[in-house]
């Protein structure tokens, strides 16, 4: 099981080896947030949004967490753009 809640019909190639990435991350913790993020969002994601989204992917699991939930600052170019959307959501969720 996956998790994700979103169907990849209609999706191009690029979303959807990203949807699977984000919610393959390896920890239980990165998969809900990235995922649930992916799955809210990956439709409409520009191209230099996908192009960040990838790129933040290459990061660890445990600095990547520590960034989302607040432990350590996230270091330049990844703490802008796609991140601040990502965070955006979690905390979204986090109220809901």
């Amino acid at each position: 099981m996956t998790g994700t809640t979103r169907s990849s019909d209609g999706l191009d190639d690029r979303r959807k080896r990203l949807l699977f990435r984000c919610w393959h991350r390896g920890t239980r913790e990165m998969d809900l947030i990235l995922g649930g993020f992916a799955d809210a969002n990956i439709a409409a994601l520009s191209d230099a949004e996908m192009t960040d989204l990838e790129s933040l992917m290459e990061l660890p699991d445990p600095d990547l967490y520590a960034a989302f939930s607040g432990a350590q600052p996230l270091v330049s170019p990844y703490r802008d753009g796609v991140f601040i959307r990502i965070k955006q959501h979690l905390d979204a969720s986090q109220r809901s």
